[in-house]
């Protein structure tokens, strides 16, 4: 007999993690911008005041096997009430599955116009 098993693609991970993540899974580092905010008037919002339902972004640090869409370090749009969190190494991560994702961040290259036809 012959074997015909494909290899199965492998989980990533950023750094020296002690994780490795399964299927569609993503480890997340939330950015620090959390915290108190200003307005577009210049206004103090502080950490604590009631938002409405408001997304979060966030840089992925591991990858689980099944990740189609997603890379090590991109830049991405999430909702965090839609999560859990892990302390790992004294920091905190957010747990969430691909599909969960709202937007991944583009950078525009140096050699784009920023005209869109």
């Amino acid at each position: 007999m012959s074997d015909t098993s494909q290899a199965r693609p492998a989980a990533e991970t950023a750094g020296e993690l002690p994780i490795r993540m399964l299927h569609d899974r993503l480890l997340v580092e939330p950015d620090k911008e959390a915290g108190e905010r200003k307005s577009s008037a210049g206004i103090v919002i502080p950490a604590t005041a009631a938002m409405g339902k408001r997304l979060a972004w966030g840089t992925v640090v591991a990858t689980g096997p099944n990740v189609r869409q997603v890379s090590l370090h991109d830049t991405i749009l999430f909702d965090p009430e839609d999560r859990a969190e892990v302390e790992l190494d004294g920091l905190l991560y957010t747990l969430l599955r691909e599909r969960d994702i709202h937007a991944i961040s583009q950078t525009v290259g140096e050699d784009s116009t920023g005209l869109y036809l």
